[in-house]
């Protein structure tokens, strides 16, 4: 059950990300404080959560395959379609973000 965990704390950490975007004041040049980690820093640990959440999947898996006792086929399915959706939804941030910086390019100097 710590993948499930792990991934409702994703969800969390996204939510809380958004909610903090939208209440902060809209400024030109915003400077991070210290302490507080940039986009790059959170968009690093969204991939790495990804990335663990698909080896433990996977990990999962191939103990079920081998016919490890204590695994069961549900949590194998459940595992696999959280790395599924985990790993949708980091592409679909993707896309926003290159559909972002294609927008900017495209601007008028």
């Amino acid at each position: 059950m710590s993948q499930g965990i792990e991934f409702n704390r994703l969800m969390l950490d996204m939510r809380s990300m958004q909610m903090d975007a939208m209440a902060q004041p809209k400024s030109v040049a915003q400077v991070p404080q210290l302490g507080q980690s940039s986009f790059a820093d959170m968009l690093g640990s969204a991939i790495n959560k990804v990335s663990d959440t698909q080896q433990a999947s996977s990990q999962l898996a191939n103990a079920f395959e081998i016919g490890k006792s204590g695994v069961d086929l549900t949590d194998v399915m459940v595992a696999s379609q959280k790395a599924s959706v985990s790993f949708q939804a980091l592409t679909q941030v993707r896309n926003k973000l290159v559909q972002a910086y294609q927008d900017i390019m495209q601007m008028p100097v």
